[in-house]
């Protein structure tokens, strides 16, 4: 009888120290230098509070030295999504933290913020279209978690129709992107064609502009993340903006990027050109020396040569080779159906059809693309968490023609 009424108050207390939380994910409004955003899914219980620290106290949450309650809370998709937006972190910082609610406590996550000094290095992943096929997105996912990266740039079409059940199956396999000692990586989200309104991305990830383009400066000055929307008007506020915001970081970052959905130039024949895109950003990318362009939509594989927009006689769908110009890689391939890559250009550098991220590493000197093909996830092994440049065991990069690694030099 008394074997009984301890595994009877075993399990009890057990019970009470699992928090009713799920569908963890760190997302950015801000300078990932110093701010996060901790997001999560209240499945019962009340008063979440999370604790936070630079030391690591497992899950004795007394013992933390900072805490934090959510700054937002929106019932979506059939959860109850709870934001706590973290705000005067130190760059360059191990940060661990619990969820304690009514009922328990979470397990002990952890983040690292991205470094202040422009000449530290960060490591980013940029890809996209995650909707249809679960092994490829885990498998992308699971890469994610083995790479480590500072944050990740994500282009949209996380979901094929955005239903509440696609969301939490979402959300689950992103739990795949958590390292086993608990590290947790930050989203940059873009909306694609499949999310049927903005409101997806800000109540799933919290963005700081309700029509989903917004801008994001890494470090001091090493680099401005464009967000751009190619699911609402290109011309007009957004246009308005971006120009605007250009003109004011001129000279300030060393670095610009942009990333959104559909490409200007698909590289897939069957998809519509992004004409709107091409006469609003393409020479503004050019002028205002925008030196990398993530891509998404197309469901296959390419980067270019440094291109500039050009109708001259050596031109092709508006672009020219130019040693000053940008590069655009993309077009996908987290998990959405392959589509072939049957639409090269003059000015294409590489081109492929298969499940792959981009693997990016910038200084104030140069940034390193690599194409990461992620099918055979489960084999690679993880990258130290002292050393994020480390190139894993059995880590497929790919090796087309012109090289494995794309460098663009400042």
């Amino acid at each position: 009888m008394k074997n009984i009424l301890l595994i009877i108050t075993l399990l009890i207390f057990s019970a009470h120290l699992s928090a009713k939380t799920d569908k963890y994910r760190l997302t950015l409004r801000d300078n990932p230098s110093n701010s996060m955003v901790i997001a999560w899914n209240q499945v019962s219980g009340n008063e979440p509070v999370v604790y936070y620290g630079t030391t690591d106290h497992k899950q004795d949450w007394s013992k933390y030295a900072m805490s934090a309650k959510p700054d937002r809370h929106v019932d979506y998709a059939e959860m109850n999504n709870n934001f706590v937006r973290l705000h005067h972190l130190t760059p360059n910082t191990a940060y661990y933290f619990v969820i304690k609610d009514s009922e328990g406590l979470s397990e002990r996550f952890w983040f690292k913020t991205t470094p202040w000094d422009t000449g530290e290095r960060i490591s980013l992943i940029a890809g996209g279209d995650s909707r249809s096929n679960p092994d490829a997105r885990r498998n992308a996912n699971l890469m994610v978690s083995k790479l480590r990266p500072h944050a990740i740039l994500f282009g949209g079409d996380m979901t094929v129709s955005g239903e509440p059940h696609e969301w939490q199956e979402w959300l689950n396999d992103w739990q795949l992107t958590i390292s086993p000692d608990g590290r947790m990586y930050p989203v940059i989200a873009a909306r694609g064609n499949h999310e049927k309104n903005n409101e997806m991305i800000v109540n799933i990830f919290d963005v700081p502009h309700k029509s989903v383009y917004y801008a994001i400066t890494i470090g001091n000055n090493l680099m401005r993340t464009y967000v751009l929307n190619t699911e609402i008007s290109i011309a007009g506020n957004q246009t308005a903006w971006l120009k605007e915001d250009l003109a004011l970081n001129r000279d300030k970052q060393v670095w610009r990027i942009a990333q959104y959905h559909k490409p200007m130039r698909p590289h897939v024949a069957s998809k519509r050109e992004g004409d709107g895109q091409y006469a609003e950003w393409a020479g503004l990318f050019y002028d205002e020396k925008v030196q990398l362009v993530v891509e998404c939509d197309a469901h296959t594989v390419k980067s270019t040569w440094p291109i500039r927009p050009s109708t001259g006689p050596k031109s092709e769908e508006g672009f020219v080779r130019h040693k000053n110009g940008t590069v655009y890689v993309g077009e996908g391939c987290w998990g959405a159906p392959i589509r072939p890559d049957d639409d090269a250009k003059s000015w294409t550098r590489d081109h492929g059809s298969f499940n792959q991220f981009k693997w990016i590493f910038v200084d104030n000197k140069s940034m390193e693309l690599r194409t990461i093909k992620v099918d055979n996830a489960k084999e690679v092994g993880y990258v130290p968490n002292d050393d994020p440049f480390f190139i894993p065991e059995n880590l497929d990069i790919w090796s087309p023609k012109n090289g494995a690694v794309v460098k663009i030099k400042k």
